[in-house]
C-alpha cells in the first residue's frame, strides 16, 4: 500500500492506514491497481497499467500558466504529491527523481518529474517555484485552489490530511508517499513507492523508455 508520511505515532498509522485501505482509499498495492493487465513488462514499481485513475492533472505552474498532462506527451512523466514544508520524505523523493534523471545521461530530459503541492496555502507560487528548482531547472510545480487541490488529488487517490501544530501555521501533513509513472503517450503506467530507491526507479523507467525506441 502507499505510505502514509509524519503520522505522530505508529499506533495512529496503522490505524489510519488500515481504515483508508478498506475505505479503498490508498493506492498502490498490487491487488489494488483497477484495471491493471496487458503490460507485458516486468517492472520494480507497481504496475497499474490501464487504471481508471490519475487521468487528468489541470492546476497551475508558479506563473499562473495552466498546465495538463497532455502537453507532456512524447516524455515519461513522473508525478508526486507533497509540500515544500515537509521535512524527508518530499525532498528525499524529489532528490531520488533529480539524480535517476541525471543517471540516464541523454535520456534525462526525456523525463519530466512533477511535484503537486497539498499545502496551497502555505506554498505560494513564489515558495513553490523556489523550491522545485533546487531539484533541477525543469521540475515543474503545480497548485491550485484549495478545492482544485481535493479534486486533483482523488483523480489520484492521494490522501492528504493536516495535523494541527503548536500554533495555526505550524502544522504538517499526513500524505500518501508515493509517485505516479506515465509513459510518452500519456497513459498512467506505474505507481512507485516511497523507499523503492532510485536503482530500482531508473530499470523502469529506462523499460518505458524502450517501449518507444
Amino acid at each position: 500500500m502507499a505510505v502514509l508520511t509524519f503520522l505522530p505515532s505508529r499506533r495512529r498509522a496503522l490505524a489510519l492506514a488500515a481504515a483508508l485501505l478498506a475505505a479503498g482509499v490508498l493506492t498502490g498495492c498490487e491487488r489494488g491497481a483497477p484495471g491493471a493487465g496487458g503490460s507485458r513488462a516486468s517492472f520494480k514499481g507497481v504496475d497499474i497499467t490501464g487504471a481508471d485513475y490519475a487521468r487528468q492533472l489541470n492546476l497551475n505552474d508558479p506563473d499562473g500558466k495552466a498546465r495538463t498532462l497532455a502537453e507532456f506527451k512524447g516524455k515519461l512523466v513522473v508525478v508526486f504529491f507533497g509540500y515544500t514544508q515537509c521535512p524527508d520524505v518530499c525532498p528525499t523523493t524529489m532528490g531520488e527523481l533529480a539524480e535517476v534523471k541525471r543517471s540516464l545521461g541523454s535520456d534525462g530530459a526525456k523525463v519530466q518529474g512533477i511535484f503537486v503541492t497539498v499545502d496551497p496555502e502555505r506554498d505560494t507560487a513564489e515558495l513553490l517555484k523556489a523550491y522545485v528548482a533546487n531539484f533541477g531547472p525543469d521540475m515543474l510545480g503545480l497548485r491550485g485552489t484549495p478545492e482544485q487541490t481535493q479534486a486533483a488529488a482523488k483523480e489520484f487517490k492521494v490522501f492528504f490530511s493536516r495535523v494541527p501544530g503548536k500554533t495555526d501555521t505550524s502544522y504538517t501533513i499526513d500524505h500518501t508517499a508515493g509517485s505516479y509513472v506515465f509513459d510518452t503517450q500519456g497513459r498512467v503506467r506505474l505507481f512507485v513507492r516511497y523507499g523503492g530507491g532510485g536503482k530500482a526507479l531508473a530499470e523502469d523507467l529506462k523499460t518505458l523508455l524502450a517501449e518507444t525506441s
